[in-house]
């Protein structure tokens, strides 16, 4: 999987065109501005059909690794408009992998699909309203990325078949984000080998790039097990053997541990299994761990500590304990030609136009989570600039293992309100309103323009290789935290979904019958409290 190839094609291809065909070689040429102007038309004219996609996965509200009816509408929808699609990629059943074009350089779009716990919530209401009390829903925004990847491909495809722009264009969702359980999986299989960049989009309250080391951390999630021995509690409970005690002795290790752990860590568990009921000792349990901090090494450092505590563990409880891989994020790194590129067109594109439900309904819901009121973003960051230093800890994504293989960025797009706390119900509300679909629609844009320039000037793809190979990789080697015998930990999220898709699906958008996804569940917008 090395980038060298590529970046020998690049280098090479860039000084052929720099000589044959020089009028491509600024962004400020008549053809070029032509065209992106055309691109950038063409994705306002599909304004509708981002609306659909962002309205139609919003009321899917599927977990990870069981995106299945996110899967079916995505994949008809491309295979419709001319891409061809293999599904099932690197054994997960609903991911999947889609071109269209021919040629180089080859640009991959990628965006997340899954939704989270409990977060069900109407689109639109100002406050806490579910759908389905507990079910899944997009209270991450997830609903929304692939609107802004398809819209721009499908206009960007329209000028490159008149122009016959050479290029190709791959489409691909993160499935199981939540979860960082698919891209590491897809680089180990060699997805983007052929890759020339990465186009990422996640939802977000602002339009924005950046360049360098992310804030935020990597990760490896993992699964302890311990195996012991039933006996009767009452009658014989000194013949048993318990796989509860070892699991919360692990619990209890790592947690003075903490004290003595770098403050960049950020570390958190769930016992999957506890045992059947209590008068049995129980002879199995588990608990999962995420384990994360800011650089490789240290992650696996405090990953190496987890496993010396379980087996502590394993020792007082004279039981035994394994442990399985179940996701892994690299700390993320973005790609600094691109960045730079993306942010002019930011600045060209701007903030959408909020109306003032738009804002209304903004406020409302700072209200609602006692946040500071006030609105929405109306003018995107002025400046790129450099990377933070030092770097804040955070969350993670596996885009991470992504932007270790191929020059990456992820373009953050302004479908939800700042100040929310993430991960909860709060964070769906903007998910299927107008804030959501202009949010998109300027995704969108950002994305083609920036694409079409990187189609037409093939020497930008040699100089984010040039980058990625002489600062980003220079002292640093990427080492998976799976391996060849990891598979995807794809049963998981199964008892959710299994539990609550029959009372999701009375909910599922037709958009044949009904304008909006609003339109159909008869809310008003805004709706917000009562003052």
């Amino acid at each position: 999987m090395s980038p060298l190839p590529a970046i020998a094609r690049y280098l090479t291809c860039a000084v052929l065109l720099a000589l044959i065909v020089p009028h491509r070689a600024s962004a400020q040429t008549p053809d070029l501005t032509r065209l992106i102007d055309e691109v950038t038309a063409e994705v306002e004219a599909n304004r509708k059909l981002t609306q659909v996609i962002v309205d139609k996965l919003f009321s899917f509200s599927e977990l990870g690794f069981h995106e299945v009816e996110t899967n079916s509408y995505l994949t008809t929808l491309l295979r419709g408009h001319g891409f061809t699609v293999e599904e099932g990629i690197s054994g997960i059943p609903t991911a999947w992998w889609a071109t269209w074009g021919s040629g180089e350089p080859v640009i991959a779009f990628g965006s997340d699909v899954d939704g989270i716990p409990k977060s069900s919530q109407k689109p639109g209401v100002a406050y806490h309203d579910p759908l389905v009390e507990g079910a899944p829903g997009h209270g991450e925004g997830h609903n929304s990325g692939q609107a802004v990847n398809i819209t721009a491909a499908l206009a960007l495809k329209k000028v490159m078949e008149r122009e016959r722009i050479p290029g190709t264009i791959v489409l691909w969702p993160g499935v199981a984000e939540e979860l960082v359980a698919s891209k590491a999986w897809f680089v180990r299989d060699g997805r983007f080998a052929d890759v020339d960049a990465v186009f990422f989009t996640h939802v977000g309250n602002d339009l924005g790039v950046t360049w360098g080391d992310a804030n935020g951390t990597g990760l490896v999630s993992v699964e302890f097990t311990f195996a012991g021995e039933a006996a009767h509690s009452a009658g014989a409970p000194w013949r048993g053997r318990s796989a509860l005690d070892a699991v919360e002795l692990m619990n209890i290790g790592w947690n003075f541990r903490r004290e003595h752990l770098h403050p960049n860590q950020r570390s958190h568990y769930i016992v999957t299994d506890g045992g059947d009921q209590p008068n049995v000792v129980p002879a199995r349990a588990s608990v999962w761990y995420y384990i994360r901090e800011i650089e490789y090494p240290d992650i696996r450092r405090n990953f190496d500590i987890a496993i010396n505590i379980a087996e502590g563990a394993a020792k007082m409880t004279d039981t035994e304990v394994s442990h399985r891989i179940l996701g892994a994020a690299w700390p993320r790194h973005f790609n600094r030609v691109i960045a730079e590129t993306m942010h002019e067109h930011i600045r060209a594109v701007g903030l959408p136009e909020w109306s003032e439900a738009d804002q209304t309904l903004a406020r409302a819901v700072q209200r609602e989570v006692g946040a500071n009121e006030r609105g929405l973003n109306t003018e995107p960051p002025d400046s790129l600039g450099a990377p933070p230093r030092p770097r804040t800890s955070g969350g993670s994504d596996d885009i991470g293992d992504v932007s270790w293989v191929v020059p990456t960025v992820t373009l953050r797009f302004p479908s939800n309100i700042p100040g929310l706390p993430g991960h909860h119900w709060s964070n769906a509300i903007t998910m299927a309103t107008p804030i959501a679909h202009k949010g998109a629609t300027a995704g969108a844009k950002v994305m083609a323009r920036t694409a079409l320039e990187f189609f037409l000037r093939p020497q930008l793809v040699a100089e984010s290789w040039t980058y990625f190979r002489d600062v980003q990789t220079k002292d640093v080697q990427y080492a998976s935290f799976i391996t060849a015998d990891d598979p995807p930990p794809v049963w998981l999220n199964r008892r959710i979904m299994q539990e609550f898709k029959p009372r999701l699906a009375e909910f599922y958008y037709d958009e044949t019958r009904y304008d909006t996804y609003l339109e159909q569940l008869g809310i008003t917008y805004p709706t917000v409290r009562n003052p």
